[in-house]
């Protein structure tokens, strides 16, 4: 029987789609995105100081940078914002009329940047996951995908976990030259749709419900180990941060929500924390 676990609000907001959650350890900062909006996130746990840069166009996403600044996956490619807060685009992609966008993004340990692409319409088989290498360059690791979300890999970095969420399915693949091998099913998610994922030292696999309000562990054989309830049923992705690494932190969304169920979830949109007993690991660096 699964362990359950409550998350509590950190940051309460009515973020549309708040996702990528990334804990920067150089100065202490958690940092998430705002989609469509366009906003890149920061908050001082210590503080509670907030920022927020607004990028002019959807990001899908967040990473940090070897070089310094963040790497953004926006909506049709990818920029660096530097610390001084000027945006440059470094690659740009075919975004098929405007009809894609980025959706969520990661490093691996070699400093490589995968994003993948959605349809705005949700269009089956739309996306693509693309990898952005260290001298620019982009290519497919895995394409046919619908709505690509969480990526992580385990701790030896041999495997890596990847959901395309409208199969409610969860896949590990053999991770090799930046590219995703061999499929096996992980996890079969019911009660909703998998979305973030994160990995923590310990091998386990931290997959955010969408429309289920959870985050769910599965351990590294696919068993389900522990559920997290969070009282915001539009759980986007999740995290570990804070000086140790052993926080939880959760994005939530309001998109998708009716009038009646924002009436009933007030705290959805906001950032929500958890202290599950194990921790995370630090963040790799885009090293272009």
């Amino acid at each position: 029987m699964p362990r359950t676990l409550h998350a509590e609000l950190a940051v309460a907001d009515r973020l549309h789609l708040a996702e990528s959650p990334l804990w920067d350890d150089r100065v202490q900062l958690f940092r998430w995105v705002d989609i469509i909006a366009g906003h890149v996130h920061s908050w001082d746990p210590v503080t509670g100081e907030r920022t927020r840069f607004e990028a002019g166009l959807p990001v899908g996403a967040v990473a940090l940078r070897a070089a310094g600044g963040l790497v953004l996956a926006v909506a049709d490619g990818f920029a660096v914002l530097d610390e001084d807060g000027a945006l440059t685009r470094i690659a740009d992609l075919d975004s098929a009329g405007g009809t894609l966008r980025m959706n969520d993004a990661v490093c691996d340990a070699e400093g490589r940047l995968l994003a993948g692409t959605m349809a705005y319409d949700h269009t089956p088989g739309a996306g693509t996951l693309h990898r952005l290498d260290a001298d620019g360059t982009v290519h497919t690791a895995l394409d046919g995908v619908t709505i690509s979300n969480g990526l992580d890999w385990s701790p030896d970095g041999a495997t890596a976990y990847y959901a395309d969420s409208p199969t409610r399915l969860v896949h590990a693949y053999r991770y090799e030259a930046g590219r995703l091998h061999d499929p096996r099913l992980f996890a079969e998610i019911e009660g909703g749709v998998p979305d973030g994922i994160t990995v923590d030292t310990e091998g386990g696999v931290w997959v955010a419900v969408a429309f289920g309000g959870e985050i769910r562990r599965y351990l590294p054989d696919g068993t389900l180990d522990t559920v997290v309830r969070v009282p915001a049923t539009m759980t986007t992705s999740c995290a570990f941060g804070g000086p140790g690494l052993d926080t939880l932190y959760i994005t939530t969304a309001t998109e998708n929500l009716t009038s009646a169920e924002l009436a009933e979830q007030p705290l959805a949109g906001g950032i929500f924390t958890c202290t599950p007993g194990v921790t995370g690991r630090p963040a790799h660096r885009f090293r272009g």
